[in-house]
């Protein structure tokens, strides 16, 4: 993209809000609101001269790397990054991951509203890290387990349960894996990706064949269908979707795919809520 007025617009109006004693500066002899351009240009480690250039909307395109520098010159949110992104690329900014650090609580009141359909937020490194009381009975009751055993690869491969409820296991278990290469890459988590693989090579021959194949997948839509261990064969459709202001998250949803699937989840939820 070619020089942008809109962008130098918001960049000289989320200076001008940042109170320069919350930083530790003088707020005397300041003739306007906020910081100086210097004093940002210093924050972000670039020259006075190229960041007055972009607030005057001249200069060319700034790299990523430099947008990323003065977002966090400017202290800016998530969304406010992402904007500036869009205004100075054309595009959002790549995903970073970034450990666990949970969900809000509106966020888990999506997941509790779905009573017959099980769903979770999981991270780029397949981690579960919220889940609603359908996800619990009839997937994996994932509050019995400590954190590091909440990984949904690590229950594919390593967990005799999960494994004999796919009825087709060693394709559930390859979309998985590609899956997971795919986010973790995007979302620069590689040192992440390399450690867990290396630990599921040891411990899974299944693991370190399909991982050897290199295959990379989009999360998509399909259809999962289990032997649950107490009401029988149900099939879910299944479906992914970002969370706003998250993108290093996922929600998944599994919906139902007959009334007589749904009943049996419903009859499943009540007898484990008693």
């Amino acid at each position: 993209m070619s020089d942008s007025p809109a962008l130098a617009t918001y960049l000289k109006d989320r200076r001008k809000r940042i109170d320069p004693a919350s930083l530790g500066l003088t707020s005397t002899r300041r003739r306007t609101p906020g910081l100086r351009r210097e004093e940002v240009a210093q924050r972000a480690n670039i020259s006075t001269t190229w960041y007055t250039w972009l607030e005057q909307g001249r200069g060319g395109a700034p790299s990523a790397h430099v947008l990323d520098r003065i977002s966090r010159a400017l202290m800016l949110t998530d969304v406010e990054r992402e904007h500036v992104f869009i205004l100075g690329l054309g595009r959002a900014p790549d995903i970073h991951y970034r450990p666990e650090e949970g969900i809000t609580p509106r966020l888990q009141r999506v997941l509790d509203a779905m009573l017959t359909s099980p769903a979770m937020i999981r991270t780029v490194m397949w981690d579960v890290v919220a889940w609603n009381r359908a996800a619990s009975v009839v997937l994996t009751d994932y509050a019995t387990l400590p954190p590091r055993d909440r990984n949904v690869l690590r229950r594919m491969f390593l967990d005799t349960s999960t494994r004999a409820a796919q009825v087709d296991w060693e394709s559930v278990a390859r979309y998985v894996v590609a899956v997971f290469r795919a986010d973790a890459a995007r979302a620069g988590a590689s040192a992440e990706m390399q450690a867990l693989a290396d630990e599921l090579c040891q411990a899974s021959p299944d693991f370190r064949a399909m991982w050897r194949d290199n295959d990379v997948r989009h999360s998509g839509e399909g259809v999962k269908r289990l032997n649950h261990p107490e009401i029988g064969a149900i099939a879910m459709e299944y479906s992914s979707f970002a969370v706003d202001g998250r993108p290093d998250l996922s929600m998944m949803v599994y919906n139902p795919v007959s009334a007589e699937d749904a009943e049996l989840i419903q009859v499943l939820v009540a007898r484990k809520s008693r």
